[in-house]
């Protein structure tokens, strides 16, 4: 069990990489291409099959933008429908025997977690302006100083959230494939049942919380 979360890091110009996270990452990607390929290579006026799933995603996610985010939120709807897809499939390779999951490595959510708050404050300039960063010393100047910690806390509690979900859900695994006999696999079919619905709440949080924070810069002023 000493292994868990030791990972093979390879040097290049001066930079450390994580060579298993590259590669599930790539995986991940991969196999979101893979099913957007499948879902729109024959499409249908009634859906049926992949096309079928994919349109139900997406028509919920763009309901959930479209009451989050406002009359602007389609300009990220395809970042966070993706953001959502990549997330699930990342959250559930870990699953998968030999393999793991890249957002078990905080460099992974981290990475997307500060994507999503760099938008956030180019969106917040882009569609507001001064006032964007007038809203960061109100209600008085002084609380400027709170403002800023709120925004630092944003992507490590965003990060973490997700990286120690996943991490977790990957270790009682292992743990239970060590402890329950071969003959004897109710228990790791159920945490396995478990961890894929832990999973795609996972990705729902993550993705419902990035929708919150841009909509602090998108949504329109007067917009109830």
């Amino acid at each position: 069990m000493h292994e868990i979360g030791v990972r093979e890091v390879v040097t290049f110009a001066g930079m450390q990489f994580n060579i298993q996270t590259l590669e599930m990452t790539w995986l991940a990607m991969a196999i979101v291409i893979l099913i957007a390929f499948l879902a729109t290579r024959s499409l249908k006026l009634v859906p049926s099959g992949w096309q079928n799933v994919i349109e139900m995603v997406i028509v919920w996610l763009n309901e959930q933008i479209g009451v989050t985010l406002g009359s602007r939120g389609q300009l990220v709807a395809p970042f966070l429908i993706t953001l959502f897809l990549f997330l699930l499939i990342s959250n559930w390779i870990g699953l998968i025997p030999t393999l793991a999951s890249p957002t078990n490595d905080l460099n992974t959510t981290l990475g997307l977690a500060l994507l999503v708050i760099v938008m956030l404050h180019v969106l917040g300039l882009y569609y507001k302006g001064f006032n964007y960063i007038k809203h960061f010393f109100q209600p008085v100047a002084p609380f400027v100083i709170i403002n800023l910690i709120e925004e630092i806390a944003k992507p490590i509690t965003l990060a973490f959230r997700l990286f120690g979900n996943i991490l977790a859900g990957e270790i009682l695994i292992i743990i239970l494939l060590l402890l329950v006999p071969i003959w004897m696999p109710v228990p790791s079919v159920v945490w396995l049942a478990f961890s894929l619905f832990i999973g795609a709440v996972q990705a729902f949080i993550f993705t419902m919380l990035s929708m919150s924070y841009l909509a602090n810069a998108t949504k329109d002023d007067d917009h109830h």
